[in-house]
């Protein structure tokens, strides 16, 4: 996720929830260029952090809620350990 614009695509989608977006939309409520949003939903599709669903000629993009769930609870399991390992040695 070391791209602002990945960051950016995540937010709008899961602001969106279950039933996702169109590229359109992510677009419209992006501002980011159609050929480099396809580009970064690619890759973040590839990552597993977003399902793409073909219906018709559109495709709905949605966060993967369980992955970025996992993910954030792994981020988070190291938080302030530091500060925790420093107090016990200094105690």
């Amino acid at each position: 996720m070391g791209s602002e614009a990945r960051l950016q695509v995540l937010r709008v989608l899961i602001r969106a929830g279950e039933a996702g977006l169109t590229v359109g939309d992510i677009q419209d409520r992006t501002g980011i260029a159609p050929s480099t949003l396809a580009h970064h939903l690619k890759f973040m599709s590839a990552a597993g952090l977003v399902e793409q669903e073909k219906i018709g000629r559109m495709t709905v993009n949605r966060a993967q809620f369980d992955v970025l769930k996992d993910l954030a609870g792994f981020i988070l399991s190291e938080c302030c350990a530091d500060e925790e390992k420093k107090a016990a040695n200094d105690g």
